[in-house]
């Protein structure tokens, strides 16, 4: 083989590896922008955030998911949502939560779902739409992502 043959060679290895790399990056991670101040002042709207695809969470991380409320035609912006988990599978569901979700006094959050809250004080959460179902999880916020380099925020 040539001195190009082996380069042109080990060129097309280099891409295929960065190729597979990538596909594996975006199967464990997404990158989401946030729209609204529900979460502010931890997150602004506008800010990128790098999510971790992940259903096992914790209390107080701040979690993508589906948005259980209807919010009309195709729109993807509200598709998603980001909040805290307040509580978790067998904790106590607190009272500010108990009659939208119709737990009595002492009632637990049930398996495979969550109860989250915006950390903005006048925000629909769980207290609006109740229990999040942990199948509706896209991932836990690892952290914000640099805006790039054309943009202002």
């Amino acid at each position: 083989m040539t001195g190009a043959g082996r380069t042109t060679l080990a060129m097309a290895a280099g891409a295929g590896l960065l190729l597979l790399s990538v596909r594996v990056l975006r199967s464990r991670v997404a990158l989401i922008r946030v729209t609204g101040s529900s979460m502010a002042p931890t997150f602004a709207d506008g800010d990128r955030l790098l999510v971790r695809r992940t259903t096992r969470v914790r209390r107080g991380d701040a979690v993508v998911f589906r948005n259980p409320l209807p919010f009309g035609d195709g729109d993807d912006v509200l598709a998603w949502l980001v909040k805290r988990v307040s509580a978790l599978p067998g904790d106590p569901v607190p009272p500010d939560v108990r009659d939208i979700v119709g737990a009595p006094d002492g009632g637990l959050v049930p398996s495979g779902s969550l109860i989250v809250r915006g950390d903005a004080a006048r925000t629909q959460d769980s207290r609006h739409f109740g229990y999040v179902p942990e199948s509706s999880l896209l991932g836990v916020v690892l952290t914000r992502a640099p805006a790039p380099e054309s943009s202002p925020r």
